[in-house]
């Protein structure tokens, strides 16, 4: 028969991990039995396929005391949650205004009245261009620092690059502009789906992500209500240029505060006593190891550049991104061709970010409860695809806008999801540093698409970029089932193989990211 001895642990870090070594006895006292059959539910050490390379958890569940993670818990909601939500808040206002700006007369007054739109386009992209190339190095390289300090130079630079907006006067100087507030958001947003991953767990997270995302949606509530009051202020300071200093300079300031009240992790947090740190970091080891501070896995992040299901995601981060900037560069000025003017039309940009903003905090809590990610995201895909069909073949102003809600409630919904149901999927730190950057990267070039889809020669139907989004929401939808069954597929798979694993479990993710044994996806 076929004898196993344990070996001294592997190493200090994986203190449970199990070698086995087999000797074969001679020929003639060898006896065959058949093999037991496997059972789902295993011991510490125990294979369901003797044959196969042993791979178990590196220890048994993580149990805390429940009351005392709650409460844990309740201290990071009441102090890291409101700071990153009014840092991003600030962020989406900042990014988000040239719409507003827009519509007050900036292409009249250093643009020559931009008769095509072409200029007012590749000011916008200028943004995305900074934006998408340099996410990916800022995120690594950002993992080399103190994420406070990181986040907070990133809020406020971008804060004064905005702010800088109203010295333009011609169409080089806002150009400049617009990709120096790109550079500093590409060192931000990317950043703040892994340093989230520090301190909530997969079953914490699409509520916390959910609500500090909704911050997108109310800045372009907030952004319409402050352009409005701003359009009626009688200044010598042209309306457009007062409104990037209103929004600009409050990053600054927040971004400060930032490095100042922050953490970087939770064992580094001075808020937090001695047992409440040892607490935070225990709990976050179910699922995966955490990596040690400033430091890079270059295995995981050239895993993280060869990984097909990154492309996957970024494809359907790609399609509802299209739609996502051309609701925020062009909403404006849509309601203002289907009938209202001026002020009115920023007045009534308002409510279909209130209503998404609403809707996007209702469904990421159920979407954490039930584990499930990829079919909400389907579901919201495909209404908003819907939304810029009706755009298309509807000549009714009521139902115009109608859309204009099941569109901005579909593209805040969807990235919601996508941005929650991502980092967790990449196993290990490094991969997620790597991995988010170059998910973003390529769904923010779906920004640069949806800046250009909007020229004025098209108004006021808009069929050729209506259509264009509709097709790329359908697909944001398309790929979040194919992600859905992968996952689903490769779980059972696993779950066959190597024997069912606890979520609550602490997978050694160090050496294998997510591809490790233990490790299972949320769908």
């Amino acid at each position: 028969m076929l004898s196993a001895t344990p070996s001294p642990p592997l190493s200090p870090r994986s203190p449970r991990n199990i070698h086995f070594q087999f000797t074969r006895p001679p020929a003639e006292s060898l006896e065959l039995k058949p093999l037991p059959p496997r059972t789902p539910f295993l011991e510490d050490g125990e294979s369901p396929y003797p044959q196969l390379p042993l791979q178990r958890t590196v220890s048994s569940v993580v149990s805390v005391n429940k009351e005392l993670e709650r409460q844990l818990v309740r201290k990071f909601d009441r102090l890291i949650l409101p700071m990153l939500m009014l840092v991003y808040l600030l962020g989406y206002l900042d990014r988000s205004n040239l719409g507003n700006a827009r519509i007050m007369g900036l292409p009249q007054d250093i643009l020559n009245g931009d008769p095509t739109g072409v200029q007012y386009a590749l000011i916008n992209s200028a943004f995305y261009f900074a934006y998408i190339t340099l996410q990916f190095p800022a995120t690594v390289i950002g993992k080399k620092f103190s994420q406070n300090f990181w986040l907070g130079v990133a809020a406020t630079g971008w804060g004064f690059c905005c702010a800088m907006q109203a010295l333009s006067y011609n169409f080089a100087n806002m150009f400049v502009a617009r990709f120096l507030v790109g550079l500093f958001e590409s060192m931000f947003s990317p950043n703040i789906s892994l340093y989230f991953t520090y301190f909530f767990t997969r079953q914490e997270i699409g509520a916390r992500l959910g609500t500090w995302f909704s911050c997108a949606s109310l800045a372009g509530a907030f952004g319409g209500l402050i352009a409005y009051g701003v359009q009626h202020v009688n200044s010598r300071v042209d309306n457009w240029r007062l409104l990037f200093i209103i929004e600009g300079f409050p990053a600054v300031i927040v971004g400060l505060l930032c490095i100042k009240i922050l953490p970087d992790r939770p064992d580094t947090a001075t808020w937090l006593n001695e047992d409440e740190r040892q607490l935070a970091v225990m709990r976050m080891s179910r699922g995966g190891l955490k990596e040690k501070p400033r430091t890079i896995n270059m295995r995981h992040v050239w895993a993280a550049i060869w990984d097909w299901k990154i492309y996957v995601y970024g494809a359907s981060y790609f399609g509802a991104n299209v739609a996502a900037s051309a609701l925020a560069a062009f909403l404006p000025t849509i309601i203002s061709d289907l009938g209202y003017e001026g002020a009115q039309a920023q007045l009534f940009s308002v409510p279909p970010y209130v209503v998404a903003a609403a809707v996007l905090i209702i469904t990421m809590p159920f979407s954490d409860r039930l584990q499930s990610r990829g079919i909400p995201m389907t579901v919201a895909g495909l209404l908003g695809g819907t939304g810029f069909l009706l755009l298309v073949v509807q000549e009714n102003l009521h139902v115009k806008y109608l859309a204009t809600f099941m569109i901005s409630t579909s593209v805040y919904t969807s990235i919601g999801l996508a941005i929650s149901w991502f980092p967790y999927n990449m196993g290990s730190e490094s991969k997620r540093a790597a991995g988010i950057p170059l998910f973003q990267a390529i769904g923010q070039c779906g920004s640069v698409l949806g800046s250009n889809l909007y020229p004025n020669a098209d108004a006021p139907r808009y069929f050729r970029g209506f259509g264009v989004s509709c097709g790329m929401l359908y697909m944001t939808g398309f790929g979040a089932l194919l992600m859905t069954a992968y996952y689903r597929y490769e779980n059972a798979r696993r779950d066959r193989l190597y024997g069912y694993a606890d979520r609550n479990a602490a997978v050694d993710t160090t050496e294998l990211a997510d591809e490790a044994h233990d490790f299972r996806y949320t769908v």
